[in-house]
């Protein structure tokens, strides 16, 4: 049988700690934070670039499927083994190679944390700004496969915006580099963005070449309350109207606040029914004139109270504390990262309220308002198959509501499996068709991540 060939080559290039093939140690690769379980049929933890060059090499040869995987806290299940195979974990690719603050740069291999770029770099009073919810976990090969974002995009960007070159195998086995060590560089085509986020399905990424920033000298908070959704919306349209943006500007519907109270009773007014947090950065005459014109533009008839809020550290410990409160609450909700133009919010978000009354379901929304970066979340009960069905199409109208605000049905979470389904809405044809032959092109025998992304 091929695997079982595959599996000898395998055994002959790795030692016995880095190649599992027992299934109870295999099964901790077979799910990631979307809840799907995918076991493979083996797992390597490749330590150089040389290694998995050969592993995809051997899987090409064998044409076994190969599943690229960071730490598995993707949402959108991109990591996962879906058609068996070998899972590729990079989580032990942990060298960082350079740092280089002269030039706002660090060099450094997939597995590394998020959090372990910031802590490195810090000292030279720098950052890399690209910062999901799961930073203290998440590797920077996954926040690369899936352009991540987080809570600072709306004034620094994503991943896809920090990121000078990579080092990569193609899913023909072939070492490719992409990009350059400066900020500027023309040369060719950019392979390095289409790189990122494709979620693996076209090279395995080996080593990053990462654009730092400087730290803000000052951070400040404000939180502005409302008594309903709509004239927050308003607020925060009016906010990102402005000259100076915000470093950060997160919104929270009723029932985030809710579920929030339920913990912290004491954080909230009890008549709040809807939040912004922000937060502004720079030095300490910018941020006097942000957090005045922030509140200036936070003043309308819906508004409850706006205040500036001196410990940011637990806003945001509170905000993060969101998502994994609704999986007690709802373990198969279903979590959407969907985005419009900020000016389009107030009607995105009138409209959800309508479906999910249409639909009779129970949903939370939080998110990214200054990106215009909604995280819908439906809270079904996985046995009520009425409820599911429900669900389904209610989730269906929700990213045909998307397409039509000219907006976008993932924003950050990537397609994976979970939205594969749906792509057709938002690309057309023509486009999709070229996708596939470029992916013909960096993996001609489709045994990188088959199946992901594509309907």
């Amino acid at each position: 049988m091929p695997l079982n060939k595959l599996l000898a080559d395998l055994r002959i290039l790795l030692p016995a700690e880095r190649l599992y093939t027992d299934p109870v140690d295999c099964y901790a690769y077979s799910y990631d934070n979307s809840r799907q379980i995918f076991p493979p049929d083996a797992v390597t933890f490749p330590i150089t670039t040389t290694e998995v060059q050969a592993i995809v090499r051997l899987c090409n040869q064998h044409l076994i499927p190969l599943t690229p995987r960071g730490r598995g806290t993707g949402t959108a299940g991109g990591s996962l083994p879906e058609q068996g195979g070998i899972a590729l974990s990079l989580e032990r690719m942990l060298q960082i190679i350079t740092i280089d603050p002269a030039n706002r740069v660090i060099v450094a291999e997939p597995g590394v944390l998020n959090q372990s770029i910031q802590n490195a770099v810090k000292p030279h009073h720098l950052f890399w700004p690209p910062d999901p919810t799961s930073a203290m976990f998440s590797s920077i090969g996954g926040n690369i496969a899936t352009s991540a974002g987080g809570p600072h995009a709306v004034k620094y960007g994503t991943t896809r915006d920090h990121v000078l070159g990579l080092k990569a195998i193609t899913g023909a086995g072939e070492a490719i580099s992409t990009g350059c060590y400066t900020t500027k560089g023309v040369v060719g085509y950019d392979l390095t963005r289409l790189l990122i986020g494709s979620e693996g399905t076209l090279a395995v990424i080996t080593e990053a070449t990462l654009k730092l920033t400087a730290l803000p000298q000052m951070t400040s908070g404000i939180t502005a309350h409302f008594k309903d959704t709509a004239s927050c919306a308003a607020a925060i349209v009016a906010i990102m109207a402005q000259s100076k943006i915000p470093s950060a500007l997160e919104f929270l519907d009723e029932g985030a606040l809710s579920l929030i109270r339920a913990h912290h009773p004491e954080l909230l007014p009890t008549n709040s029914r809807a939040m912004l947090i922000i937060e502004v950065d720079g030095s300490s005459r910018d941020i006097i004139d942000s957090i005045d014109n922030i509140l200036s533009a936070c003043q309308n008839d819906g508004l409850l109270q706006a205040k500036q809020a001196h410990d940011t550290t637990a806003l945001w410990k509170t905000r993060k504390a969101l998502s994994p409160l609704l999986r007690n609450i709802a373990p198969k909700k279903i979590n959407e990262d969907i985005v419009v133009p900020v000016s389009l919010l107030p009607e995105l978000l009138n409209e959800l309220k309508q479906l999910c009354r249409q639909y009779k379901i129970s949903n939370v929304n939080f998110g990214h308002a200054g990106n215009g970066n909604i995280h819908v979340n439906l809270l079904i009960n996985p046995d009520d198959n009425e409820e599911t069905k429900r669900a389904e199409k209610c989730l269906n109208d929700i990213f045909d509501l998307v397409i039509k605000l000219n907006g976008t049905i993932s924003g950050e979470h990537g397609i994976g499996r979970e939205k594969r389904a749906y792509i057709t809405k938002e690309i057309d044809a023509t486009t999709l068709k070229l996708m596939k032959d470029l992916k013909q092109v960096f993996d001609p025998n489709n045994i990188l991540n088959p199946g992901k992304l594509f309907p």
